[in-house]
């Protein structure tokens, strides 16, 4: 599979005049590739911000219109109502040479592009903004970023919630506000390029069914086959591949696309064949097995141990009587990079060392302030970002409306967002401040969120478990880092069991492969500094131990020319975070663990990583067992 991520678009980022195609949908279910659009609406808007064309309409899906409570679109109402293909050519008409807004706008768009697809059309859509990316950027004293909230905030008045029209409307208010926003701070728009959503690589194959039994390990010599076990097989067959594929499968073992150290068996009728699976199979000591002797082992294979669900306590909501430590309990100490424990090359030695995870102390002089530090040596901004984390403040890599206090280090007057900086009247400070911060109160209008939990790197914390109607919000990790011009940042996903192995290549996610085949782990592409995982953490088959999120640079530069990368987390894109942490990577890495979604017990926790490596994303997929091609 190909590694290499389309360009996002570059062009304009200081022009906020485009022809606008505001766009809302109301659908069946949440997976475009499966469920259908029941309704939607297009408000058109020229650079100026006026509108100048609108268009609605309910459509017959063809299937149970789904959550009829979200949506009140009853299969009565959608009666009678034109299908996507009859109502195609209108909307691409109104798509055509405009960028496409939506609030999570990728969801909008892949829904879009898959019933063009459906109508044997292509989406005509070349750019497209999110608004919820443009607002993270922006970054409002608001609780949280949903659309109503958003709303309330800029004094747009809505009427009737998910209802596309009026969603669209709204949204187009919205819109120009965030843009005047943005504009204020001198922010450049997220935009991002579309590629046709008609290429295969971005259609997930068939949903494959995770093996339902641990592997035991490699079978003795002459010794049977037992449930779990992980078998390749590589070359010419005299069963035909899929059968043989099948008949492992039915009788309980994991068929595997690529060999590793965790292999129980590769099956061969040529072992000299100089494939790469006999040469890894060869190196790590993996039995092999012809074919003839595999398929008479198949005939009795012994009964393995079957992977438990646990079962997960009730959510905790917080509450003003209920301590935050039991909704969100506090930093484990763990530690951040076990020996031995990360897949592929050795890592690169980190600039600093973690420091202690644990709850930050009441009245720290940073707490609730973010502080952006502009300048200085690379290890000078590493060491102050450290020291903000340190004083319980938030360490910002980009400027936005949340940032209350700026640091100048050796050089940050020259930065170039500083004409912004002392035009809005910033506080700044020079490097000392640090040492002894002087701090003066803040004069924030409006009623923002809780500050997130600040985690240094290797932080460890319980995460809130799924329960009810919570179970189908996704949660979610957001890495951030500085426009770059030099390069582009891919964030990916890795799906893996108990040995840090996928258990098929699907559960690799990236940009051609945005989401694994059960749809619950996905990658949604906000912007050139921004992209999101979200993880639902619910429907994870048991089989799932961890979910490891982590970023690579395609191209010669390294993270050390990126500098800092945020990660973010909370449940839901629209949500407030609940943690957050500035990850400083050395200065030779070209892939980056960020962070790591795991199991331990019946909770779920969360742990930033921060560990770098110095070969690409090729090096890194293959230590978590996926077959990448050379």
């Amino acid at each position: 599979m190909s590694l290499l991520s389309p360009a996002f678009d570059a062009s304009g980022l200081r022009d906020y005049t485009y022809d606008w195609a505001v766009v809302d949908v109301e659908t069946s279910g949440l997976v475009a590739r499966r469920d259908r659009v029941l309704s939607l609406a297009v408000v058109i808007l020229g650079p100026d911000g006026e509108q100048t064309d609108q268009f609605s309409t309910l459509l017959d899906p063809g299937c149970d219109p789904g959550p009829v409570h979200v949506h009140g679109l009853t299969a009565e109402r959608l009666r009678g109502a034109p299908v996507f293909d009859q109502v195609a050519p209108r909307i691409a008409a109104m798509l055509r040479d405009r960028v496409l807004v939506a609030h999570n706008a990728q969801f909008d768009y892949d829904f879009l592009a898959h019933e063009f697809a459906r109508a044997g059309t292509a989406l005509p859509v070349a750019r497209r903004l999110c608004t919820l990316a443009l607002n993270r950027r922006v970054d409002p004293p608001t609780e949280d970023l949903r659309l109503g909230t958003l709303a309330a905030h800029y004094g747009v008045p809505q009427v009737r919630a998910h209802d596309a029209l009026d969603d669209s409307r709204v949204l187009a208010g919205v819109l120009r506000a965030s843009l005047r926003e943005a504009a204020r701070l001198e922010l450049p728009l997220p935009l991002v390029s579309c590629p046709p959503r008609q290429d295969p690589r971005f259609a997930p194959r068939t949903p494959k069914t995770p093996c339902a039994y641990r592997n035991p390990g490699r079978p003795e010599s002459g010794g049977p086959l037992v449930q779990g076990m992980k078998v390749a097989i590589t070359g010419e067959t005299v069963t035909p591949r899929a059968d043989l594929e099948r008949q492992a499968v039915e009788a309980g073992l994991n068929v595997m696309g690529s060999v590793s150290r965790h292999t129980s068996a590769l099956v061969t009728n040529d072992v000299s064949s100089g494939s790469g699976k006999a040469r890894r199979a060869l190196s790590e000591g993996v039995p092999v097995l012809d074919e003839t002797t595999f398929v008479r082992l198949l005939g009795d294979v012994r009964p393995g141990t079957r992977h438990e669900r646990t079962q997960h306590p009730e959510a905790v909501i917080p509450s003003p009587t209920t301590p935050p430590a039991t909704a969100l309990a506090p930093p484990v100490p763990e530690p951040s990079v076990p020996a031995g424990s990360l897949p592929g090359p050795a890592p690169s030695a980190p600039t600093t060392p973690p420091r202690p995870a644990g709850p930050a102390p009441d009245g720290r002089p940073l707490s609730g302030r973010r502080v952006l530090a502009l300048g200085g040596t690379h290890p000078d901004a590493v060491a102050a970002r450290g020291r903000i984390v340190e004083l319980g403040g938030a360490a910002a890599i980009n400027l936005s409306a949340s940032v209350t206090d700026v640091v100048l280090l050796e050089g940050g007057e020259r930065d170039r967002r500083m004409k912004r900086i002392t035009a809005l009247a910033f506080p700044t400070h020079d490097a000392a401040w640090l040492d002894a911060p002087v701090i003066t109160p803040l004069a924030r209008q409006g009623g923002g969120p809780a500050a997130p939990r600040v985690l240094p790197r290797g932080g460890v914390i319980d995460l809130p478990q799924p329960s009810g109607s919570s179970s189908a919000v996704p949660w979610t990790v957001t890495a951030t880092w500085a426009q770059q011009t030099s390069c582009e940042i891919d964030v990916v996903a890795f799906v893996v069991d108990e040995e840090e192995q996928v258990c098929f290549d699907e559960d690799f996610v990236f940009y051609g492969a945005p989401e694994n085949p059960g749809g619950t782990v996905r990658l949604h592409s906000d912007g050139p500094t921004e992209q999101t995982i979200g993880v639902d953490l619910a429907a994870l088959p048991p089989s799932v131990r961890k979910v490891v999120v982590a970023a690579a640079i395609d191209g010669t530069p390294t993270f050390g020319d990126v500098g800092a990368i945020h990660i973010s987390s909370g449940p839901g894109p629209s949500a407030a975070p609940l943690v957050q942490a500035t990850l400083d990577a050395a200065t030779t890495e070209r892939t980056l663990l960020l962070a790591e979604l795991y199991r331990r017990g019946p909770l779920w926790r969360l742990r930033t990583v921060g560990q770098g490596y110095d070969q690409g994303l090729g090096a890194l997929a293959r230590g978590y067992g996926v077959d990448v091609s050379d």
